[in-house]
């Protein structure tokens, strides 16, 4: 829980990874023999606004793609023990931008842009398979950084899996947990900010 260690003048953005009880999560973590399965990207520390390649209807695992992600509602929602790390990633205002400009991009495509399965497979065997128009959430996410100058990996989008972000972003941690909890966390961290805050003006 490294919350504290955010520095009030730092722009961030946010990784998520998660942790699901869905079945293709869990043969995804059967392969990799990793914890987390999936991985979002967020650009507030409450997680409101997020983005990743996902399931577009909750109980449709067929129908996927660029999706809008809600920790309170769908996958996330329904399942009050999801396990799950974020990560605050800093970077410049002009990545910033770049990351905004860029999911942009996705947002007013999004018809076009589908799930990325047979690069998951690929994936999950050291194969990079990469096709226009086509994601999985941590191809995506590493995408998006990388189109913006920020440069974590060596090996191309299409071999990242979550795991990956862990590794290059665990000093970066800010939580770790429930993801049901987060929140509340957040709110708790943001209360205590704002009473410290008070008691300097003072």
């Amino acid at each position: 829980m490294l919350i504290h260690k955010l520095q009030k003048n730092q722009r961030y953005i946010y990784i998520l990874l998660t942790r699901t009880h869905t079945i293709p999560a869990r043969l995804i973590r059967f392969f990799t023999r990793k914890p987390y399965s999936h991985t979002s990207l967020a650009l507030d520390v409450e997680l409101k606004e997020m983005y990743s390649f996902a399931r577009r209807h909750i109980y449709n695992p067929f129908d996927s793609g660029f999706v809008l992600e809600d920790i309170e509602k769908g996958v996330f929602g329904r399942d009050k023990n999801i396990y799950c790390s974020v990560y605050a990633v800093p970077v410049t205002e002009e990545q910033y931008k770049i990351v905004r400009q860029e999911l942009k991009h996705f947002i007013e495509n999004s018809e076009l842009y589908n799930y990325n399965y047979v690069g998951l497979v690929g994936v999950l065997f050291g194969k990079n398979v990469s096709k226009d128009y086509n994601y999985f959430c941590s191809q995506f996410v590493s995408y998006v950084l990388s189109r913006s100058g920020i440069e974590l990996f060596k090996k191309e989008a299409g071999l990242i899996q979550p795991y990956d972000f862990h590794e290059q972003l665990q000093e970066q941690r800010i939580y770790r947990g429930k993801l049901s909890e987060y929140r509340e966390y957040v709110k708790m961290w943001q209360e205590e900010e704002f009473q410290e805050g008070c008691v300097q003006a003072v």
